[in-house]
């Protein structure tokens, strides 16, 4: 039992870690900007619904989904980092990219969801930690991971009210440019690996 509730401690602290949702707050502030409450609780649920969904999914299938798609994980931290390197330009410099501003806020869930949150880090941490505990280990510990993760971006607004919008807003830009960095990170050691695999 002792080792059960240790690995399960272990193994939330390397997710909440990883997910890093305090990273997320000045993003999704700043993309649901000029939502109500309720727009942005829901956006909260979301991006909480879509990480969770993608963990899952890799606890219980593992690398059976890469292998029916025909992909690795170099791959996915390629494509993930360049969507993420997107989104930390976006803002850093505060200029939109996509189909407008109206639209990227009503999907500043799934953004966040993915890769923000579940990227390929997160992954293949989910990868490692099933290869390591088995399935029920992991999923008590994503499933706290992903309500703890909730909760800061459920109170994502009253958490930018405690610092003030002006430093939220230069958090949002700094952070912005870290996110950038994390994902020319993400894209090169994706870039290394596939190349090692070629």
């Amino acid at each position: 039992m002792q080792e059960i509730v240790s690995g399960i401690i272990y193994a939330f602290a390397a997710l909440f870690i990883i997910l890093d949702p305090i990273l997320s707050v000045p993003v999704f502030a700043a993309m649901t900007e000029g939502l109500t409450s309720g727009e942005r609780h829901k956006q909260a649920f979301i991006a909480v619904a879509v990480a969770g969904v993608l963990m899952y999914l890799f606890l219980i299938f593992n690398q059976i989904i890469f292998d029916i798609l025909g992909l690795n994980i170099p791959s996915f931290q390629i494509a993930g980092g360049i969507l993420l390197f997107l989104l930390g330009i976006q803002e850093a410099l505060g200029i939109e990219i996509g189909r407008g501003k109206d639209r990227r806020k009503t999907a500043a869930g799934v953004v966040i969801g993915t890769p923000l949150l579940c990227g390929p880090g997160t992954i293949t941490t989910v990868m490692l930690l099933s290869r390591d505990y088995g399935l029920l280990i992991p999923f008590i510990a994503i499933t706290l991971a992903l309500i703890a993760t909730w909760l800061v971006l459920y109170y994502a607004e009253k958490i930018q009210q405690v610092f003030g919008e002006v430093v939220t807003d230069i958090m949002g830009k700094v952070l912005g440019m870290l996110v950038a960095a994390i994902a020319v990170k993400i894209i090169a050691s994706g870039i290394l690996a596939y190349m090692a695999l070629i």
